[in-house]
């Protein structure tokens, strides 16, 4: 049975930044609404079947929630649904915003 893998904030923005990654954010919506990483998919059980459909499986896959827990599962159920190279990213969020940049989105 295939595994997802642990990465690390730094490890994941040169995969984003050679350009052949996905990242999705499985936060919720607030949280992503306040900051996220650039390129980032919001995705929830609404955009799952979208996300599947618009991505190859080939496609490495990076998964993104607060602290690095919860996307443990996401990473799990990403490869159950046939996708080949997923990763988890170590301390989530949180992790990323302490050391790289992101995006903000200031509501009006």
């Amino acid at each position: 049975m295939e595994q997802f893998e642990h990465i690390s904030a730094e490890q994941s923005q040169a995969l984003l930044a050679q350009q052949s990654a996905r990242i999705v954010d499985i936060r919720d919506e607030q949280s992503f609404a306040a900051g996220h990483i650039e390129g980032a998919v919001h995705l929830t059980n609404g955009s799952l079947h979208q996300f599947m459909s618009e991505t190859d499986f080939e496609t490495p896959v990076i998964v993104c929630c607060y602290h690095g827990i919860s996307s443990q599962q996401a990473a799990q159920f990403l490869i159950h649904q046939g996708f080949e190279q997923v990763y988890s990213l170590d301390g989530g969020f949180e992790a990323w915003k302490s050391s790289l940049p992101y995006v903000t989105q200031i509501e009006d």
